[in-house]
């Protein structure tokens, strides 16, 4: 049950259209769920956050995602989504289960249903290699309910790329900048844009770029103020910090 339907049933039983009773009967009451031995759901995330809980691939077996996912789906809760979903493991789930796998970015969505868009987030990515984690973070923020304008290989090696496409995202709510090698490409659009922005180091460069360790100095160090910087190919996290700056900004 998502937030806007429990007040509207929290209305009807305040006006008598339906006694608590039955308005209990509508309403899962139980905030866990047990799975086997290896999992306790948390089923009112998605009253307080919007979305239900994610589920994590890497280090789960199949047999785990598709125990967890089938039980949230009896719960009748939509869009369940699985960041770092191997396509081997995203074979034998969709074999069981209804799953809309989106190979780039590795997110499994089970139960997929269409959600409404609001406000106006950018996904600035700077090379094609980095497309995965920005993927991860586009797919993310459209699943939490955000319409997502995505700028992609704009890096600041032919930065006319770029300011080319400035009018695309600059009356963005906030804005997701993907970058690896050195990551300059954060502080280019802090200095561009007056929404904030969401650094994500990637792991994408060479040798001296210690797997997105020289990105994720470079864009902490930014010297464009209002950026914020997630972990290293965390394009979920980036996700989610830039849907509830776009949500916030919707509500005014």
């Amino acid at each position: 049950m998502e937030r806007k339907e429990l007040f509207e049933l929290l209305k009807k039983v305040e006006s008598g259209q339906m006694t608590a009773e039955q308005g209990m009967q509508d309403m899962s009451l139980q905030p866990d769920m047990l799975v086997g031995n290896y999992a306790d759901i948390d089923l009112h995330r998605h009253i307080r956050q919007g979305m239900p809980e994610v589920i994590y691939g890497e280090g789960k077996t199949a047999e785990q995602i598709l125990g967890i996912a089938a039980a949230m789906k009896k719960k009748d809760i939509a869009n369940i989504m699985i960041t770092r979903l191997s396509k081997e493991k995203a074979e034998k789930i969709s074999s069981e289960l209804e799953l809309d796998y989106r190979e780039i970015c590795r997110i499994g969505i089970v139960n997929p249903q269409e959600t409404e868009k609001k406000g106006k987030i950018a996904l600035v990515a700077a090379g094609t290699s980095d497309l995965p984690v920005a993927e991860e973070a586009a797919v993310t923020a459209e699943l939490y309910g955000n319409h997502v304008v995505r700028v992609y290989d704009v890096g600041v090696a032919g930065i006319h790329r770029l300011l080319h496409r400035l009018p695309d995202f600059e009356d963005a709510n906030a804005v997701v900048a993907v970058a690896g090698m050195e990551g300059a490409l954060v502080s280019v659009i802090g200095g561009l844009v007056s929404c904030p922005v969401v650094g994500v180091p990637t792991s994408v460069g060479y040798g001296a770029n210690f797997g997105g360790l020289a990105a994720l100095l470079s864009m902490l160090n930014s010297c464009a103020s209002g950026v914020s910087v997630v972990n290293i190919d965390n394009g979920f996290g980036a996700g989610v910090l830039a849907s509830k700056m776009n949500h916030q900004a919707c509500r005014k």
